[in-house]
């Protein structure tokens, strides 16, 4: 699975679990952008057969957006009240707001530089790989974005 589509299932999959502060699931119902056939148990009997053989969708792509008539099916993910409610749970304060890192952690992904350059990559930064300020912030910002592209609902304080 792509580290894009890692944080995809941990957020949506986030957001249909108890205590998260969510209550809506993406438009697809369940798994925007989570390659690799990621599923919950009670969608999985419902998704189509490229999905369950775990081919990913055509909204699995970074870049990619949910059909219109998919987005009108369900309510958008809330990401930030989901990400809020993983921190609640996960007792540490991090700042995932504005640090991939900390966002990377809260969702208990890899955020070493080796994973980070991989994500900048899938994503489409131009920029050198170094692990620099500048990419960190692009990686934010561009995972916020994408999010939102792909069934969440992401206020713009967390895409500046």
């Amino acid at each position: 699975m792509s580290i894009f589509g890692s944080i995809v299932s941990r957020i949506f999959r986030g957001s249909t679990l108890g205590g998260s502060g969510a209550q809506a699931q993406p438009a697809d119902g369940g798994m925007a952008g989570a390659p690799g056939g990621a599923t919950s148990s009670s969608s999985q009997a419902a998704e189509p057969a490229h999905e369950a053989r775990g081919a990913a969708p055509a909204s699995a792509m970074p870049g990619a957006t949910p059909s219109a008539g998919a987005s009108s099916a369900a309510s958008p993910v809330d990401v930030e009240a989901v990400l809020a409610g993983m921190e609640a749970q996960a007792g540490q304060k991090l700042n995932w707001r504005s640090s991939i890192v900390d966002l990377m952690k809260l969702l208990d992904i890899d955020s070493s530089l080796g994973a980070r350059k991989e994500l900048a990559q899938e994503l489409g930064y131009g920029g050198a790989l170094d692990g620099s300020a500048a990419m960190n912030m692009w990686l934010h910002r561009a995972v916020m974005q994408k999010l939102a592209e792909n069934g969440g609902r992401v206020p713009d304080s967390l895409r500046d």
